[in-house]
């Protein structure tokens, strides 16, 4: 057996003909590659990758990277402080569409050629765009922590784009279409349908309203708690977002919300919406109890409009008023402005109106020189 020094680290050559490297860490401590190289080159560049790192500061302990994304990934979601619907979701994301796939790689031999063909994987197999673009921002927050555990040197999710979703446009009711709606759905739960309209409630933050909650001398909803349905069981958080907010109320909301409580029992810790036996609303059984398709069907809006779409729609009216970004993500309970910006384009008509005022304007004044 030849054995060869170097400046930095050493090459041996073995029995079998391969070579085998090593180096000392900036603790002190002796690092092998776990693999041997086919040829001394290999080796060498092997070895000279290490060195540009340890000279560049961004080198990391090779020990650490050989822990297993499945591993990795499910403490990441463990420890991570979440929202039980996200922490659902993402464990959902985690155990159907990342782990079967890259589970089984040590963190440090997950490369950006192996993310590629992993999303390319996910998309042959007819996963949605959406569920492949939050998939992959999954995959993403979890080796920016093994970047900041200095596991990982860099991460490796370096695809431009992926991480973007292109959903179709969902379908906005108009402000008669909303209260036609409510009446087709019934007394029990017409201030539940107008509230998701015209506070841009979600589900969750619906059903876990309390009476304590609502002032409406003052006009405001206190969005304090979201309900999460796990199976069988219900179970308060926080919001989504962990964002606890006030929604102020249009006026005639505030006479919707009076008329409600009038006809239940009074109880500041009781909850403003329930069912007509008294239950808490589920999302498995709703539609079916108030024949939602046939109420949509009957007013005119597109076969495929979900509850969900009253937010959306309620969010589009915001948007209508003139509203600056910082104010609609307040109202909707968005973290961040690229998902207030959805929004943004609802004010289209608003500028196609000045548009047309500055046109009259400038015809009027043109006129009137001629």
């Amino acid at each position: 057996m030849t054995r060869q020094r170097r400046e930095f680290g050493n090459i041996r050559k073995r029995e079998s003909g391969r070579y085998g490297a090593s180096y000392l860490g900036p603790d002190g401590l002796r690092r092998y590659p776990g693999r041997t190289f086919a040829t001394r080159a290999d080796a060498q560049a092997w070895l000279a990758l290490h060195q540009t790192q340890m000279r560049s500061a961004s080198w990391t302990d090779p020990r650490l990277g050989r822990r297993k994304l499945g591993d990795y990934g499910g403490q990441w979601i463990a420890e991570h402080q979440l929202s039980l619907r996200t922490r659902d979701l993402y464990a959902s994301l985690f155990r159907l569409h990342i782990d079967p796939f890259l589970g089984h790689l040590p963190l440090d031999q997950i490369t950006t050629e192996a993310v590629r063909s992993w999303r390319a994987r996910l998309r042959d197999q007819g996963r949605s765009e959406s569920t492949v673009a939050k998939s992959y921002r999954l995959l993403r927050a979890i080796l920016n922590t093994a970047v900041d555990d200095g596991r990982i040197s860099k991460n490796p999710c370096r695809i431009k784009g992926a991480d973007r979703e292109n959903p179709p446009e969902r379908p906005v009711a108009s402000v008669p279409e909303v209260f036609m709606l409510a009446d087709r759905i019934g007394p029990t739960y017409r201030a539940f349908v107008l509230t998701a309209a015209l506070a841009s409630l979600r589900w969750g933050e619906l059903v876990a309203l309390r009476q304590r909650d609502l002032d409406l001398e003052a006009g405001l909803i206190f969005v304090r708690h979201s309900m999460v349905e796990r199976g069988r069981h219900l179970e308060i958080s926080q919001p989504k977002n962990n964002r606890t907010r006030t929604v102020a109320l249009p006026g005639v909301l505030v006479e919707e919300l009076k008329s409600h409580l009038a006809r239940i029992p009074p109880n500041p810790e009781g909850p403003v919406f329930t069912g007509e036996r008294g239950g808490v609303p589920r999302r498995g059984n709703w539609r079916a109890n108030v024949r939602w398709r046939d109420a949509v069907k009957a007013i005119g809006l597109p076969d495929g409009f979900r509850f969900h779409d009253l937010r959306h729609t309620g969010n589009h009216l915001a948007a209508q008023t003139g509203a600056s970004t910082r104010e609609l993500m307040q109202r909707m309970g968005h973290s961040t402005v690229r998902a207030a910006m959805i929004y943004q384009h609802a004010t289209d008509s608003r500028s196609r109106e000045i548009a047309d005022r500055l046109d009259g304007l400038i015809r009027s004044q043109q006129e009137v020189r001629d």
